[in-house]
């Protein structure tokens, strides 16, 4: 079976000191479930895979036993030129992500030429009881929608989502942090209002004071704005 495939090669390209260093940084992941395998190497495996008649059959094969497993799904479907498919192998994959890595790093090319239909799954993932979708939809808002596609209504849906979830709370943060470098305009507004959590709040500020596209002058009112 290609997923048997798949995994002898993932074994080959295992590094042990990369694996015992990137367990660190997944809470919940055990060495156990992790092979060890850099993102570049994934991404090559990924693309000579995509092409397989067969690679459906591992990408039905869910949930995947390891870590690397994941994160080849998440670039092959990030790689579909079908927005349909995609779309459809997406749904039924977000289930199963488990961590703010393989959530982050998926992110179909496809979507660029789709906003209007991507949209309307990003209002049904930010409603989502599932850490993992709910977050993916607030990053699917955050690169997709700050821009030349940017409506008031996006922040509003992302301040409306409430959740003690740490990455969750994070990724509405980084979206704030960002909205404050590309909409500064309407993203100040909701930290003028404090209508984040305060955690989340405080969190936009760090973020957005860090970042290098905010300004000096803004950095330094956004200062001004933390909650003590």
């Amino acid at each position: 079976m290609i997923t048997d495939e798949i995994r002898e090669e993932l074994f080959k390209l295992q590094d042990l000191k990369y694996r015992d260093f990137q367990v660190k940084l997944i809470p919940g992941m055990d060495s156990d479930h992790m092979i060890g395998v850099r993102t570049p190497d994934l991404r090559r495996l990924a693309k000579q895979m995509s092409g397989r008649a067969d690679i459906s059959e591992f990408l039905n094969d869910l949930p995947h036993t390891f870590f690397e497993e994941d994160q080849l799904h998440a670039f092959i479907v990030s790689g579909m030129k079908d927005y349909d498919e995609c779309m459809n192998r997406l749904e039924i994959f977000l289930p199963y992500v488990d961590n703010w890595a393989t959530c982050d790093q998926m992110s179909p090319k496809i979507f660029r030429k789709h906003k209007a239909e991507l949209l309307v799954h990003i209002r049904v993932w930010i409603r989502s009881t599932k850490v993992y979708t709910l977050r993916f939809g607030v990053s699917m808002l955050m690169q997709h929608f700050l821009d030349e596609d940017f409506d008031r209504i996006y922040p509003e849906m992302v301040a409306h989502v409430r959740s003690d979830e740490y990455y969750v709370r994070m990724m509405i943060a980084w979206y704030f942090a960002t909205a404050i470098a590309k909409q500064y305009d309407e993203a100040i507004t909701y930290l003028e209002h404090q209508s984040l959590d305060t955690w989340t709040h405080n969190k936009t500020i760090q973020k957005a004071v860090e970042s290098f596209r905010v300004t000096p002058e803004h950095k330094a009112y956004l200062k001004t704005l933390r909650i003590r």
